[in-house]
């Protein structure tokens, strides 16, 4: 549909969602493991989300940060906020996106206003609605703006001007 997103083209922000120290007991004892949730986004409708795991932080983290690099979407914006209202879903997680008028700001929880702010939104509401796994929560963010679309975008796929999606809405 889109061109594929270059990640070395452009000016990427990473962040460390979610650190998880798992450990696995064995004969001799146990055996800790990290498991890093990373985002990155350029703040300007795109946007990535990557799970690394390593048995030392900064391998995961650099595990999750190539893992979201390989992951990144464009996100359909209007303006500063979304075009409209979307629930994504992944798992247990679920999370509803609502547009906002400009000035109001990210109204969210921590972790799905991370992947907003690498998005580039400026103007949003969110609820997450079941979960509240940081993983679910994030992955069902990412999913809900995924499935974002604007008139132009939905006029070229149906074959009518923009006029015409409009009038039909």
């Amino acid at each position: 549909m889109a061109e594929k997103f270059n990640p070395a083209e452009h000016d990427l922000k990473e962040q460390l969602i979610f650190l998880n120290r798992v450990s696995k007991t064995v004969k001799g004892g146990r055996i800790a493991r990290f498991a890093a949730l990373m985002v990155v986004g350029d703040g300007a409708g795109h946007v990535g989300v990557g799970l690394g795991k390593a048995a030392e932080v900064p391998e995961a983290i650099r595990k999750g940060i190539e893992d979201a690099k390989k992951n990144m979407v464009a996100v359909s914006l209007k303006g500063t906020s979304i075009p409209h209202e979307v629930i994504g879903v992944y798992g247990a997680g679920k999370v509803l996106l609502k547009p906002a008028a400009p000035g109001t700001g990210i109204i969210a929880g921590g972790k799905v206003r991370m992947v907003l702010e690498a998005a580039g939104i400026k103007n949003i509401r969110a609820k997450c609605l079941r979960s509240n796994n940081p993983t679910n929560v994030v992955k069902a963010t990412m999913e809900g703006l995924k499935e974002l679309r604007t008139i132009e975008q939905v006029a070229k796929i149906r074959d009518l001007s923009a006029d015409q999606v409009k009038a039909k809405a």
